[in-house]
């Protein structure tokens, strides 16, 4: 891979535009992908713009500006692994950007894996908890009651469900 990486920094909560906007600042190259979606009051709902992977910003640099990056306001730390920052494949990075400028719909999803216990958090099955049996955009939840060996499936929006 070519020298500079890109890395994902953690950011503080809701700092992921203050972030882009200061290492844009430094020059440093930055992504930071951005969807509309509903939030929700009680009283209304209305679109905003969200970050796609809330509490990340990606930037691009070399590893010998590293203090530079990490002393940003908001930045918490590059995403690392056995304590080495964990570059980002370019092919990753071009592949968001271009799903998120071809303007299709999309909704983050945490990445559960199939036969996972989860809960619904959103919806009239809130606070239901069953196994995730299948994903896409639409997740099928499995809800069983294994002392009688029986199981009904449903299902549900997949940005419905969290791991439980």
């Amino acid at each position: 891979m070519p020298d500079p990486y890109w890395y994902a920094l953690w950011t503080r909560s809701r700092h992921e535009a203050a972030v882009r906007q200061e290492l844009k600042r430094i020059q440093v190259e930055t992504f930071l992908p951005i969807i509309t979606r509903w939030s929700r009051w009680k009283d209304r709902k209305k679109k905003i713009a969200w970050p796609l992977f809330p509490g990340h910003c990606s930037a691009r640099f070399g590893l010998g500006s590293r203090f530079t990056v990490l002393n940003c306001p908001g930045v918490i730390n590059i995403v690392s692994f056995n304590a080495e920052a964990a570059p980002i494949p370019d092919v990753e990075i071009e592949s968001i950007r271009q799903l998120i400028e071809s303007e299709l719909q999309c909704d983050p999803c945490p990445m559960i894996k199939k036969r996972t216990l989860v809960e619904v958090v959103h919806g009239p099955l809130k606070g239901v908890i069953g196994r995730l049996e299948r994903k896409d955009h639409r997740a099928r939840l499995v809800l069983s009651v294994d002392l009688i060996n029986q199981a009904v499936s449903v299902t549900v929006d997949a940005a419905n469900v969290k791991p439980y």
